[in-house]
């Protein structure tokens, strides 16, 4: 790879894709050579001034025929929600594309219809797809792998995902999207099935990998009430509403959970229901007959913390780059990429 330059397209400015995007430009072996925009607002201007860096002469643009058009390797395509067909274009027009969307974790279980579409863009460009981040991505595969690899007789892997949101001063985030400080009520499943979709394909991909036949995804949502009033940045959450919330995704092979994810998030630890609920990060038991216990936490201030975690996401699709360029042409996935490594020089 020596001398070997990277020409990347960044498709998207939220708040991960600005942290991919400065990444690109900061890459010692990347060029930016594109950027696609959904804003009007933001068409035309320079990719640096979108992410607070000198300007680069690469100007932003709506058109995704400018952009399939160019000489490019790869896109880092991190828009809100997967279209179609600016995917098998940027495909077939050659271009490998990386991303955040969650859709193609593992291929067995996509639509049958829209596996065939995206497979035949891939041959017809000679190109492939990789759907990655830190959760899932990182937490359930990257990191999963070498922890199932101490042991020969599985028992259940389960990922705990911790996120403390107290200090997040998101009024309509945590309080009208999330659900926080609201009344207890049932869950609303429509927020475990969605959950369901992208970590149920990703770590039913980890499992089939090992033999471990996926026939069942569960989807289980709970909440748990705050003991006491609270202040939080975002606001009040009185004595008794919701103050933590709990996912979790169960993956099963002849009727016995294999695969499990829990995403804990809260504003307190003081609540009704013995959840275990620590410091942001993650926690992996393996059951089997070499069992381990992994933490992960982040050694960030609060202060630091909103500029810190989008580069949680951001960085493994751009370290990820190198290894997707080089694999066969169709959807890849961890279990048969290489392991990815950052390139610092």
């Amino acid at each position: 790879m020596e001398g070997r330059n990277w020409r990347v397209i960044q498709w998207a400015t939220g708040n991960v894709g600005s942290r991919a995007l400065r990444t690109v430009i900061e890459h010692p072996r990347m060029d930016l050579v594109g950027l696609w925009v959904s804003s009007p607002e933001k068409v035309g201007k320079d990719a640096g001034d979108l992410c607070g860096l000198p300007p680069t002469g690469v100007k932003a643009t709506n058109s995704l025929d400018e952009l399939a058009a160019l000489h490019a390797d790869c896109v880092l395509y991190m828009r809100q929600g997967t279209d179609w067909d600016e995917i098998c274009t940027l495909l077939a027009s050659g271009k490998n594309v990386v991303t955040t969307r969650g859709d193609f974790h593992n291929p067995a279980r996509m639509d049958p219809a829209l596996r065939a579409r995206v497979e035949e863009a891939c041959r017809s460009g000679q190109t492939s797809i990789y759907s990655t981040g830190s959760s899932p991505g990182f937490v359930t595969e990257a990191l999963a792998i070498p922890l199932l690899s101490l042991q020969r007789t599985h028992g259940l892997l389960t990922i705990d995902e911790y996120a403390d949101v107290s200090s997040r001063n998101s009024p309509e985030m945590l309080f009208q999207v999330m659900g926080f400080a609201a009344p207890m009520a049932p869950f609303d499943q429509r927020r475990a099935e969605h959950l369901k979709g992208d970590f149920g394909s990703s770590l039913s991909q980890i499992a089939d990998a090992v033999g471990l036949k996926v026939d069942e995804i569960e989807a289980v949502g709970e909440l748990s009430p705050t003991l006491k009033d609270l202040t939080i940045a975002a606001g009040t959450v009185p004595a008794g509403t919701v103050g933590a919330m709990r996912t979790t995704i169960t993956c099963k092979s002849g009727g016995r959970p294999v695969m499990r994810f829990r995403a804990n998030w809260y504003v307190t630890t003081e609540i009704e229901h013995e959840w275990d609920l620590r410091e942001s990060g993650w926690r992996i038991t393996t059951e089997g007959d070499t069992p381990v216990k992994v933490d992960i936490t982040f050694p960030v201030a609060e202060e630091d913390y909103a500029a810190y975690t989008p580069g949680l996401t951001a960085h493994r699709p751009v370290n990820a780059i190198p290894a997707v360029c080089a694999a066969p042409p169709g959807i890849r996935t961890t279990s048969d990429l290489p392991q990815i490594l950052p390139i610092y020089g």
